[in-house]
């Protein structure tokens, strides 16, 4: 078999069934090489391993600690013999040729760092969620997604490299990943593939969007829609972003704009709908990150648990 081994690593949280509808897709795949590992992030009440009865080609670890997005799929790529990974969500569904162009791309471009395809939305499937992405502001640190919520015309069935890639669906050679190393897992939900991409760029390996492939995204599944848990992790880790990528007059606007301008506006919309969950998260995000000045990361993580981790 001449194609390239593809590790597929997804995460699973409490939505077993949402991992279930994933790997039915799989069926669909026209590309022949390649293994998939799950990872249980230690659900509370509904674990994935029972669906290695269900899909025995399947590799089923389960972690003995929830480590968010970054620290589950570290813990499947220690075990990922693949020379490509592809890191994709649970609540997603693949299409027929999805790994076979992303691997040929990523082979004709051996210096790209992370390939992401054309996203759409699962119960919109005209409807783009992601075709590359602009990069972070320098003031407000927020990105945004080209062709999000247009319909899929055939506009962005292009590819290029891109500022910023989507965590849904990420293919990387493992050979870069030995060279840049693990996701960090500081950020346990949310901008942690953000800040994996900025190493990447800092070696050389720029994000690539490839929309000649597709995936399609359920999205929210595990973390609610606006839900405090949520706006939570998406402001702790904004700013955590800004500490630990910018630097000089960049991180100083940026910071002072996040802490003074940005979060007191967003928590007073939301205090005038009275959603107190979203105003006390928005707090509670300020003061993690006023009282974690280490940017080392945290224990345990994806390293060093791996012997406490069970093959169901």
């Amino acid at each position: 078999m001449n194609e390239p081994l593809i590790s597929l690593i997804t995460v699973n949280y409490n939505t077993p069934e949402v991992t279930a509808a994933f790997l039915h897709s799989l069926s669909l795949l026209t590309y022949p090489n390649y293994e998939v590992i799950v990872v249980d992030n230690k659900s509370p009440e509904h674990s994935s391993a029972y669906l290695k009865n269900e899909f025995p080609f399947i590799t089923h670890i389960s972690s003995p600690v929830n480590l968010g997005f970054a620290g589950g799929n570290n813990i499947g790529l220690h075990f990922a013999k693949g020379e490509y990974v592809f890191f994709v969500n649970n609540d997603t569904e693949v299409t027929p040729g999805l790994l076979t162009v992303l691997v040929n791309y990523l082979k004709e471009h051996p210096d790209a760092g992370i390939a992401c395809p054309k996203i759409k939305y699962y119960y919109m499937p005209d409807t783009i969620q992601y075709a590359g992405a602009i990069g972070l502001h320098p003031l407000t640190s927020r990105s945004y997604d080209i062709g999000y919520l247009q319909k899929d015309n055939g506009k962005f069935n292009d590819t290029r490299i891109t500022d910023l890639p989507n965590g849904a669906a990420m293919m990387i050679s493992a050979e870069h990943i030995r060279e840049v190393g693990w996701m960090s897992e500081m950020f346990f939900l949310y901008y942690e593939e953000l800040d994996w991409a900025a190493r990447f760029k800092k070696a050389g390996h720029p994000v690539h969007y490839v929309g000649t492939a597709e995936i399609f995204h359920k999205e929210s599944v595990s973390t609610g829609k606006n839900s405090p848990f949520k706006t939570f992790y998406l402001y702790r880790n904004r700013f955590l972003y800004i500490r630990r990528n910018y630097s000089g007059a960049r991180w100083l606007i940026a910071a002072s704009f996040f802490v003074l301008v940005s979060s007191p506006v967003h928590m007073l919309k939301h205090a005038l709908k009275k959603e107190w969950g979203h105003v006390a998260s928005i707090r509670k995000a300020l003061l993690w990150n006023f009282t974690n000045p280490s940017h080392k990361e945290p224990l345990p993580n994806g390293k060093t648990i791996i012997s406490e981790v069970i093959f169901d």
